[in-house]
């Protein structure tokens, strides 16, 4: 009887890893020559695809998109101008951060921007050290200045639970954390050319290192609690200029592999043991420049398999 449960349990766990991954969905933004947005299944299927233009002046990095909750994406395949684009290709706004609300003629990036529960735009614009909030039309109904000390030459910019702003700088290397009136309420300096940072359902600040080669975990009190570095223990995954991060309803973390070559995955899964649990390795669809990603699960997933279905029709 034991034996006949034991079977049963195990073959229970796999259903349940199957469907699981079944329901893992990836949207990649990838530029370095591939220049493609697309969504994937867990194992690297594509099933929606759209080439994108690679950012001007020399270098090309497609260094943030979201899958909004109407389906469209937000995405930019230059340094200055965002797109909201539907599932069937059709642009339906823009912002240019080169020509709009004062920037004319004025050297600006932007590497991270949001859409807002209110349908406004938060766009962090490097160079010109600001963080500005417009709406539908453009305008500017919010915005504040970075700090003057490298802190306004930004990467990633991700939102705390009670409307913060995390910012990450790659020179110096740090995460800075400003509230709605600019105000840093706190700051962690890496000491490398960080990317991505993001806060955890504990409280802590999960940091991508960037050239660091590594993830670090820190407390509230600057305190490093977990790290992984140059090698992921146990696995043969190195690691290459650290990006995007993400936390699952699980705890585990998934984590963006930029740069690390051919023999490396772009994208992996970890929990708190360190166990790598999901390996994305699309080296012929992302190359060596998938920065950014989104993870869908779920709910999320299936309700993005629907919305992908009515455009098929």
């Amino acid at each position: 009887m034991k034996t006949c449960l034991r079977i049963v349990a195990l073959f229970s766990f796999i259903f349940v890893s199957v469907a699981v991954t079944a329901e893992r969905l990836v949207l990649v933004s990838a530029s370095y020559g591939k220049n493609i947005l697309a969504i994937t299944e867990s194992d690297g299927k594509v099933i929606w695809s759209h080439k994108t233009g690679g950012p001007e002046r020399g270098h090309t990095g497609h260094h943030d998109v979201h899958l909004l909750p109407n389906g469209n994406i937000l995405y930019h395949d230059t340094w200055t101008k965002l797109t909201e684009m539907t599932l069937d290709k059709k642009v339906v706004w823009t912002y240019d951060s080169a020509k709009m609300n004062g920037n004319e003629g004025k050297r600006v990036d932007v590497h991270a921007f949001a859409r807002l529960k209110n349908g406004n735009t938060s766009i962090v614009e490097s160079g010109v050290g600001r963080i500005i909030e417009v709406n539908k039309k453009g305008k500017i109904v919010h915005q504040f200045n970075m700090k003057k000390d490298g802190r306004e030459n930004t990467r990633w910019a991700r939102f705390t639970p009670e409307g913060n702003y995390l910012v990450t700088s790659e020179n110096p290397g740090v995460v800075t954390e400003y509230n709605r009136k600019g105000e840093i309420v706190w700051d962690y300096l890496v000491k490398t050319r960080c990317y991505g940072a993001i806060r955890l359902k504990n409280g802590n600040t999960l940091i991508a290192t960037g050239s660091g080669k590594s993830v670090i975990e820190v407390s509230p009190d600057k305190k490093v609690v977990w790290e992984i570095k140059g090698k992921v223990p146990g696995t043969e995954i190195e690691l290459g200029w650290m990006t995007a991060l993400q936390e699952l309803k699980n705890g585990n973390y998934i984590i963006g592999n930029c740069h690390a070559g051919e023999n490396n995955p772009q994208i992996f899964e970890i929990d708190r043991n360190k166990k790598v649990g999901w390996e994305f390795d699309e080296w012929e669809l992302v190359g060596n420049g998938l920065a950014v990603w989104q993870i869908f699960e779920g709910r999320q997933a299936k309700r993005l398999r629907k919305q992908l279905a009515k455009i098929k029709k």
